[in-house]
């Protein structure tokens, strides 16, 4: 086996950062006998940032951790999570006080939404004249998307909504949309994880990537019949562990192809309150953990640095068969005290915390150059814009953060904030920790020091 640790020069690197075939460019992950020569040695790890939502509140008894600092223990129902609790940080005393309802009246679910990365009240309106605050992942996105394919990725589990009323009279941009470009501007996020796959790995116009696509489709080829040459001729030029993280690579991108195969095989499911896209996977968990997986290859390959994944909008009445739950998730939070239903949302709880373990896994199993994680060079926030779904409470919000930014936030503590701070503060932690200029970020009052190093 060749071992030698060849020196690239900057024009190999730029030529290699994606093995390309007829109307494919397959991104190819960070590897370290190539990026030596492309950013010189000691170069330093890239950081993602990535934003998962948690719709409805949670249980709160069984979600929060018990006690604080190192010694915190998982609340029961973030259990699954347990072999990743050295790389968490719970922050508790966050709120959102442009949730809370005001003159605007009703409409939680979709300020809770609409104000998470914003940290702005929305304009109530149904209509064209959206009004909200650019979230803080396009912020970060405006000073880090040069340096990737995409300046930011957004991710969704629902169906598409721009417009339309959903809550109370605010449109169904508010609900549906993490990700705000401008005040006015929503990032609209893709569901179908087939289309942000051919995203990732498509190659020229839309037509030639089209054609790609349905070549492979009526030949039953896989994407890397497309590059198989240039991919064996790229993997002589490296050291031999590298072309070891190659071919565990290469052989997961497979994997997910024969599982996008499936997912699109199983028709679409009975979800009354989502506007899905076409072929949709029939299992939730499934949907779940392939646009996950695309959130972790898309940072594997540096294809982009930012993203946002909405799990399912704030008010969505899902229900969760695989856990044996026939009630709607939404339906279920305004339990009114009742233990049955209280216990049903801890159920609930449980079976999102195991696909964000799931997503873990995966990025804390991907090693860098350095011989750290991608997991330890990301930061990914778990939360919620909602704690107590029953009486739309916007404060106590549940918020976890893995990855601890390459070593620049603390990981496996529990903090509890003095009194209450807006949850902007670690918005505006976040950006400052990312190298991000801003002296503020809507509401904030200033950076939490009590989560760095």
């Amino acid at each position: 086996m060749n071992n030698r640790k060849p020196s690239f020069n900057r024009r190999q690197w730029l030529k290699t950062t994606a093995l390309r075939g007829p109307g494919v460019a397959l991104a190819i992950p960070l590897l370290e006998s190539a990026s030596r020569g492309a950013a010189g040695a000691g170069a330093a790890v890239p950081q993602r940032l990535a934003f998962l939502y948690l719709p409805n509140g949670v249980n709160v008894e069984q979600w929060m951790p018990r006690g604080e600092g190192k010694d915190y223990e998982l609340g029961p129902s973030l259990e699954p999570l347990t072999r990743h609790r050295d790389k968490l940080t719970f922050v508790q005393g966050l709120a959102h006080r442009n949730g809370f309802a005001g003159p605007d009246g009703a409409g939680d679910h979709a300020r809770a939404t609409a104000s998470f990365l914003t940290a702005a009240r929305p304009l109530k309106t149904a209509g064209a004249d959206l009004r909200a605050g650019i979230s803080v992942d396009q912020v970060a996105a405006q000073h880090l998307g040069k340096r990737t394919r995409f300046p930011s990725l957004e991710l969704s589990c629902d169906g598409v909504r721009k417009s339309g009323s959903c809550d109370s009279g605010y449109s169904c941009a508010y609900q549906f949309n993490l990700a705000w470009r401008s005040a006015r501007q929503p990032a609209t996020p893709e569901s179908n994880p087939r289309l942000v796959f051919e995203r990732l790995f498509g190659r020229g116009t839309g037509a030639e990537r089209k054609e790609s696509w349905k070549a492979r489709q009526q030949s039953r080829r896989s994407l890397l019949d497309f590059v198989l040459e240039e991919s064996r001729s790229f993997r002589r030029e490296l050291a031999a562990v590298d072309q070891h993280k190659l071919d565990e690579y290469l052989a997961g991108v497979r994997d997910i192809e024969h599982r996008l195969d499936r997912f699109e095989q199983a028709g679409v499911p009975d979800a009354p309150d989502l506007s899905l896209p076409e072929k949709p996977p029939g299992v939730f968990s499934e949907h779940l953990r392939l646009m996950g997986d695309m959130l972790v290859l898309a940072f594997q390959t540096d294809s982009t640095r930012i993203a946002t994944f909405l799990l399912a909008h704030d008010g969505s009445n899902r229900s969760f068969p695989e856990v044996g739950i026939g009630e709607g998730h939404h339906a279920l939070s305004h339990h009114r005290d009742d233990a049955d239903k209280i216990a049903k949302l801890a159920k609930i709880d449980r079976f999102y915390a195991e696909q964000f373990a799931a997503m873990l896994s995966r990025l804390d199993a991907i090693e860098q150059p350095d011989g750290r994680s991608l997991l330890d060079h990301s930061t990914i926030v778990y939360a919620g814009g909602l704690s107590d779904g029953n009486r739309h409470r916007h404060d106590q919000l549940p918020v976890a953060i893995a990855g601890g930014a390459g070593g620049r936030l603390k990981t496996g503590h529990a903090i509890s904030l003095p009194g209450e701070q807006p949850m902007a503060n670690l918005l505006l932690t976040l950006l400052d920790t990312f190298g991000v200029p801003a002296k503020s970020f809507g509401d904030s009052s200033g950076p939490l020091d009590q989560l760095r190093t």
